[in-house]
């Protein structure tokens, strides 16, 4: 079985940055198919456009536009491309990284395939960081890399405590055509609205309209990256009612506008 050596990723490199405990790369997938092999240190892959299956020991994942994976030390898998474009962005860890944030990676065994809508928002801004790459971008990537990991482990603490509407609102949310409205949410899940809307915060971190929110910012922020359509598209295929309120839930997130956003990653 092949181990790929730190920052060494199958496919072509459109870059590749080097802090002191960090690696990430932003890279092409150009093999069709990747035979098993392992990683020297944990890292996260994140697929900024395209599709891919992986599979490793225990699970297998169909990965779209905008999926997260977190793989620990040397946790064999292997990868199938469909046709087409695909890229994904690594955040490689060594084991230095760990010990400086008292961060135990028996916490974080095996493969993951995350989820949560705010490990994900804090992926995009660790990858706007990397295409900054001033002075202080060091600084900001590893401020986002210790929360997103006390956010993974905290998701981890209450997944087994879930009950079953929990569960299935997560597959709702993530619908493309689903009537937000609380009302039909607590209908489709069978619960009263006020424990919907009590007991929300406590199994998603956030609020309800927040979390809707954030999942929509998400999927514009990876069709924004892969620069494929306008932001008139990418405003309605994301669910927003008009380009007014896509700008201002963006900003609420990014602190920016789309087209400032496309602008800045682009002049990276």
């Amino acid at each position: 079985m092949n181990q790929l050596n730190k920052g060494e990723f199958y496919g072509t490199n459109y870059q590749k940055s080097i802090f002191q405990n960090t690696i990430i790369t932003d890279t092409e997938y150009t093999h069709s198919k990747v035979d098993w092999h392992y990683h020297e240190n944990p890292y996260f892959t994140y697929l900024l456009q395209g599709k891919l299956f992986e599979s490793n020991k225990k699970e297998s994942y169909y990965l779209e536009q905008g999926s997260l994976l977190f793989h620990n030390w040397q946790d064999a898998h292997y990868n199938i491309k469909p046709p087409g474009f695909a890229r994904g962005f690594h955040i490689e860890l060594n084991e230095n990284w760990f010990l400086n944030y008292d961060i135990q990676t028996t916490d974080f065994e095996g493969s993951m395939h995350l989820k949560n809508p705010l490990t994900i928002n804090l992926m995009n801004k660790v990858f706007i960081e990397s295409k900054i790459n001033d002075q202080y971008s060091n600084l900001g990537i590893e401020s986002l890399m210790v929360e997103l990991f006390s956010t993974i482990k905290e998701t981890k603490k209450i997944s087994t405590k879930k009950p079953d509407w929990v569960h299935k609102l997560q597959e709702l949310l993530f619908e493309e055509q689903i009537d937000y409205s609380l009302a039909k949410l607590s209908s489709i899940l069978g619960i009263h609205p006020i424990h919907l809307s009590r007991e929300f915060n406590r199994y998603f971190g956030t609020s309800l309209g927040n979390d809707i929110r954030v999942i929509k910012v998400n999927k514009a922020f990876c069709l924004i990256v892969s620069n494929k359509i306008s932001m008139t598209d990418i405003c309605y295929q994301c669910g927003f009612c008009d380009q007014s309120h896509f700008i201002s839930s963006f900003k609420k997130i990014y602190n920016t506008t789309p087209a400032k956003l496309f602008r800045k990653i682009l002049k990276c």
